[in-house]
């Protein structure tokens, strides 16, 4: 096989960036950032810079999260020189504290539109940012057949994230 393209490395570096986020495997992750000023921005938390507090987060992130799946979607990747942009929809599936009988708690479905920075390095290449914000649910789709229903998009009071997927 011969080499691979800088799109194809890149792309399996965000693969395996999300890969390692559903593992819950945050040494493996902290191998994957840049050292020095990185940046991440998780849908509803500030900026948060620094490779400490960036590793910080997904630490308290994975101890709280009992289960999370990313399928990625509308994937798209440009590489000029030495630094990378992917954008992508994070379909994401995550899951509750454990059931008593063991099996995983309710499973809640949301969408996140992101934004991943890689630059080359060495190594290979190496996440620079992440930058993760939500997708509010356009209700326009759910009018029935009469023209009733669905709204003017977004989440009314008391409608949760069911069925996002």
């Amino acid at each position: 096989m011969g080499p691979r393209t800088d799109i194809e490395l890149v792309e399996q570096a965000n693969t395996t960036l999300y890969e390692t986020i559903e593992r819950g495997d945050h040494e493996a992750l902290a191998e994957l950032w840049l050292d020095g000023q990185v940046s991440v921005v998780h849908p509803g938390w500030p900026v948060l810079r620094g490779r400490g507090e960036v590793l910080r987060s997904y630490a308290l992130i994975m101890a709280n999260t009992e289960y999370i799946q990313f399928f990625l979607t509308d994937v798209e990747i440009d590489v000029i020189g030495d630094t990378a942009l992917v954008t992508c929809t994070e379909n994401i599936l995550s899951g509750g504290p454990a059931e008593d009988d063991g099996s995983v708690g309710p499973l809640i479905g949301q969408l996140v539109v992101a934004t991943n920075v890689f630059r080359r390095t060495e190594e290979g290449w190496r996440v620079w940012s992440h930058h993760g914000s939500p997708v509010l649910a356009d209700r326009d789709d759910d009018e029935d057949e009469d023209g009733e229903g669905g709204g003017a998009g977004g989440l009314g009071e008391g409608e949760g994230d069911e069925g996002v997927l």
